[in-house]
């Protein structure tokens, strides 16, 4: 990171920037916040439109009673170099600390109890020798299965992620072929892979699975040290970034829908909300794949339906306040059990007596739109299976959080569906944790699409880079 955390809104550009030019950035999530601050940083005159009304798209915050709730938990992990400096710049960087080094517990309900425990962790020692004594004392895994994963493992890091024939194969395809078990998947490719990429191994295109574990666990010994927000989202991804926006000079209007994007006959652009068509040199579209579909004019891309092959996948969050501590860790990830991870909330939802859990459910499909009460009658159960202190406790609250479009479908063939930053649009550009960034649907991804787009934007506006921006790149 390069200027350390501030947004007091100084321009951080490299040299006197000509007035005059303005865009326009629709869609207020992590990708069109990112563009806008990073145009504004380089003297572009920037409008930011979201239709919801608050700043942070799927990342965000509401109240329930007194409590402060996320809409689903959210990570990131330290080799995320563009959420991070997107939290640098913003001044939130202290308010979602990483891990001093990777420390996962993994409880497994289907063994004895106290003999369910088991941990990934990493030592202070270069890769891929970090992880081993960790996966040597693991007791999810047989010894053969043990030995088998380090091999494939070493498989993995040899795959070149810019082989195109990557994105055609699956990963668990690939696994099985590399001597991995069932149980090697479930206990440890799946663990990982289902919270990364909203989808089982065999669902999953190889190119992003090889993109997400060669970069977090195979990289660099500290790469997939975890950080998470202990305040709540919207603190971060709504206030703070506003403030952000504020200070750099942009101007933010939500609750502002777009209904049109068209090109004007002198090489600008023309951008119509209810009462007002806004004059722009360039637009950044920073909108889900349909939404990009809909507003998209004729001819900006070749074959515009791809966005519609781009599916999408739900992710359901289920709430439990207890009356009293149950768990004693931040977080655990669970096997054996249609439990997938578990984090204490509590604290940053301003809970004053009890404890508050959020069970984060990747590839919810069979669940996203069960009723609450069926919800409550399978997972009540298996929290006290996993949790003895939930035994005799009392739920004060349950409630679920259902985001049905929570990312897109990581499938196989998905790479050649993923636009660019660019368009054939002169001055339009396209950003969105779906577009072709070479990562999963997270928020790292959603960062480096917006820096793709005012990257190239600023190219086309002859405007210089901020010199602190693409610190990320390189730190990548």
């Amino acid at each position: 990171m390069s200027h350390g955390t501030r947004s007091e809104g100084a321009p951080h550009t490299d040299g006197p920037v000509p007035p005059g030019r303005h865009a326009v950035v629709v869609g207020g999530g992590l990708a069109g916040t990112t563009a806008a601050l990073a145009l504004a940083d380089a003297g572009v005159r920037v409008t930011l439109l979201e239709g919801r009304p608050r700043l942070g798209g799927l990342a965000f915050s509401f109240k329930r009673g007194d409590l402060t709730v996320d809409n689903g938990q959210h990570v990131y992990l330290r080799c995320c170099t563009a959420y991070r400096w997107f939290l640098d710049r913003i001044g939130g960087a202290g308010s979602a600390p990483l891990q001093d080094r990777l420390d996962v517990p993994v409880v497994d309900a289907a063994r004895p109890e106290g003999r369910r425990l088991g941990r990934l962790r990493r030592d202070p020692l270069p890769v891929p020798l970090h992880l081993g004594r960790s996966l040597a004392a693991y007791p999810h895994l047989s010894l053969a299965d043990r030995a088998r994963v380090g091999r494939a493992a070493l498989a993995l890091k040899g795959l070149d992620l810019d082989d195109p024939a990557l994105d055609e194969q699956d990963f668990g395809s690939w696994l099985a072929a590399h001597g991995q078990s069932p149980r090697a998947v479930e206990a440890l490719w799946d663990l990982v892979g289902v919270a990364t990429l909203n989808a089982v191994a065999g669902d999953s295109s190889l190119a992003l699975a090889a993109m997400v574990f060669k970069t977090g666990l195979l990289s660099d010994p500290g790469a997939a040290d975890i950080g998470w927000a202990r305040v709540p989202l919207g603190d971060l991804h709504d206030r703070l970034a506003r403030e952000a926006l504020d200070a750099a000079g942009v101007r933010t209007a939500t609750r502002t829908r777009v209904s049109s994007v068209r090109a004007d006959g002198d090489g600008g652009w023309s951008v119509d909300i209810p009462g007002e068509t806004l004059r722009a040199d360039a637009v950044v579209l920073a909108v889900p794949q349909r939404e990009a579909y809909d507003l998209l004019p004729a001819g900006a891309l070749d074959d515009p339906d791809r966005l519609l092959g781009i599916g999408t996948a739900p992710i359901l969050n289920v709430h439990v306040v207890y009356d009293r501590t149950v768990l004693t860790r931040p977080f655990f990830a669970a096997l054996g059990t249609p439990v997938q991870w578990v984090f204490d909330r509590t604290h940053a939802s301003g809970l004053r007596h009890g404890q508050y859990l959020a069970l984060s459910q990747s590839v919810a499909h069979d669940d996203i739109d069960a009723p609450v009460a069926d919800l409550r009658e399978r997972y009540l159960p298996e929290l006290e299976r996993l949790l003895p202190r939930a035994r005799g406790a009392e739920v004060l609250d349950f409630f679920v959080t259902r985001e049905r479009t929570a990312t897109f479908v990581p499938a196989p063939g998905v790479g050649r569906l993923r636009p660019g930053a660019r368009t054939k649009a002169p001055g339009l550009y396209l950003a969105g944790a779906w577009t072709a960034t070479g990562w999963p649907a997270t928020m790292e991804s959603a960062v480096r699409s917006g820096v793709g787009a005012a990257d190239a934007a600023l190219g086309a506006l002859g405007r210089p880079r901020p010199r602190h921006l693409f610190a990320l790149e390189e730190a990548a």
